[in-house]
């Protein structure tokens, strides 16, 4: 959902982060399952190639969001909040899914 402001509800994004999270695991139980069954190499590599992307996938929806949320925060806020990631460990953050 897009708030008037142009921004995407985090509840939202929240919820397709966890729907790909979640899809990945369903599709490394396959994994699992067919390395169990004895199943080919070409299908075996073929459902982990749908887990890598599904978790990259997940993954970058996670910097994405990151980006648009964490970096325009407030840093005034309560100091007991969590603070906000720098772009800097963004950067490093989105490199390593690289």
């Amino acid at each position: 959902m897009i708030e008037p402001s142009g921004n995407i509800d985090i509840d939202d994004a929240q919820r397709r982060i966890l729907n790909r999270l979640k899809r990945a695991r369903g599709q490394l139980n396959a994994v699992i399952d067919s390395v169990e069954q004895g199943a080919d190499c070409r299908t075996v590599v073929s459902q982990l190639s749908a887990v890598t992307g599904a978790l990259d996938k997940a993954g970058f929806a996670i910097i994405s969001t990151a980006m648009r949320d964490c970096v325009t925060a407030d840093t005034a806020a309560d100091e007991s909040a969590e603070q906000p990631l720098t772009v800097a460990e963004l950067e490093k953050l989105f490199l390593t899914l690289a």
